[in-house]
């Protein structure tokens, strides 16, 4: 059996406790190395045979579980595996060989960075939609899906693998959001030398190249870093429902 399991954005502690569990028990290991604390590998046993993917093709991967089907193997991604994780292609090979594999989810990147920063991507009367995305670069990314069009919905962002490209970032936003917003960078969210930056549109351009900020890092854009919001329903005790009766 292959898991895909989820290590979380950094702490070790945020791996979930079922894919501990499984990485304890695990015969073979092939971890993203450059973006998965090796510390994870202290929780296995002593015989276990760890392979850094960072150096492999797909092929590569492939030949290493092929090889060892009868053992139980764990491939370690960053974050959660289903987010810009490459598991797809990875699943598909492993179907034509008819290995059974399991996904086990993992604390994402975007949340770890909400949660850094304390703040809440969904506030009533302000954003009640979380887009995922990224900006093109040796990626395509699919022409409805460009960054100035997805601003102009108006919703909390989060963007993935662009702090290297902040100024087309920085212009895609502006015109698409149409206004001056706020903006959050997240370095390295929950490892120990985590940065966090807080700014605008207008400034934060400078704030990341002062920092030499330039890759592993969130960019959280969106009404809901700094605005007034409306309180949520869910607590009102004028609200009922099937839990509790409303008070007038």
């Amino acid at each position: 059996m292959v898991y895909f399991i989820g290590a979380g954005p950094g702490d070790v502690d945020l791996i979930t406790v079922k894919g501990r569990n499984i990485l304890e028990k695990a015969d073979i290991v092939i971890y993203a190395g450059s973006l998965v604390d090796k510390e994870h590998m202290d929780f296995c046993k002593k015989e276990v045979e760890i392979y850094n993917s960072a150096t492999m093709t797909l092929d590569e991967v492939i030949e290493v579980i092929k090889n060892n089907r009868d053992k139980s193997i764990v491939r370690l991604h960053t974050g959660d595996p289903s987010i810009y994780g490459a598991i797809k292609e990875q699943m598909d090979e492993l179907d034509k060989l008819e290995i059974k594999y399991e996904v086990v989810p993992g604390v994402s990147s975007f949340v770890a960075a909400a949660a850094s920063i304390k703040k809440e991507f969904t506030l009533p009367s302000v954003s009640q939609t979380v887009i995922l995305t990224r900006v093109e670069g040796r990626t395509k990314v699919p022409e409805g899906e460009d960054l100035e069009n997805l601003a102009k919905i108006g919703a909390s962002m989060a963007i993935f693998l662009s702090i290297s490209m902040i100024d087309k970032v920085v212009d895609k936003l502006r015109r698409g959001y149409g206004k001056n917003v706020p903006i959050a960078i997240v370095s390295r969210a929950t490892w120990e030398d985590e940065k966090i930056l807080i700014g605008t549109l207008d400034d934060i351009s400078e704030k990341v190249k002062a920092e030499g900020i330039n890759k592993c890092a969130q960019i959280l854009v969106g009404d809901f870093i700094n605005c007034d919001y409306e309180k949520s329903l869910l607590y009102d005790k004028s609200f009922t429902h099937m839990y509790r009766k409303g008070i007038e």
